[in-house]
């Protein structure tokens, strides 16, 4: 009777350390998850029209292009 009350205090010290955990992980993974798909802004290149990210366009008086080379070809 002794190793049975023994083993079940264990069991649920271990099974509440492990939902604790399992629950810990989840919510890393879902802030994670969440940061990784934030939607970024699109825009088009005005030479060939390819969409790329805001942060990596090139920046022109008459638009926004892919690359130095478009901006240019463009604005020349």
């Amino acid at each position: 009777m002794k190793y049975l009350l023994v083993f079940a205090v264990v069991f649920l010290v271990a099974w509440r350390w492990r939902s604790a955990r399992t629950g810990q992980q989840l919510k890393k993974a879902q802030k994670k998850a969440a940061a990784q798909t934030a939607p970024m802004d699109m825009l088009a290149c005005g030479q060939c029209g390819l969409h790329i990210p805001a942060q990596d366009a090139f920046a022109g008086t008459r638009g926004s292009y892919c690359s130095a080379a478009h901006l240019k070809i463009a604005e020349h």
